[in-house]
């Protein structure tokens, strides 16, 4: 469900320092939710977008779980059934059929862009 980075068209969502490192908020883009996270676990920040719509509970939570690893997979954690979801892909871990779309997402300017 990766969308085509050659073809984004970028909008910036908000402020790299909006977001706290380590977590996640909610952005809207083009009329859809979007979980935008934000990792400090290096020398620069990365951030990463993802559906905020889980649909394994039925309710835009993403952006509110927790952030953490499972083996090489950076992931988050949805907050109501603690389904992990790839922060990289949108892929459900422990039921794939409720992936959710991923988008690319990148720092520029001190502003976070997403790839529309």
């Amino acid at each position: 469900m990766k969308r085509d980075n050659q073809a984004a068209s970028w909008i910036a969502v908000c402020g790299i320092d909006d977001i706290v490192p380590n977590t996640g908020v909610a952005a809207l883009l083009n009329g859809e939710q979007v979980a935008v996270f934000r990792l400090n676990d290096g020398a620069e920040p990365r951030v990463y977008a993802i559906g905020n719509f889980d649909p394994n509970a039925n309710a835009a939570v993403l952006s509110r779980g927790l952030v953490g690893n499972l083996g090489e997979r950076i992931v988050v954690a949805s907050p109501l059934y603690k389904h992990h979801f790839d922060l990289r892909t949108g892929e459900c871990l422990e039921a794939p059929e409720n992936s959710v779309p991923s988008w690319p997402a990148r720092i520029d300017g001190g502003k976070v862009w997403v790839g529309a």
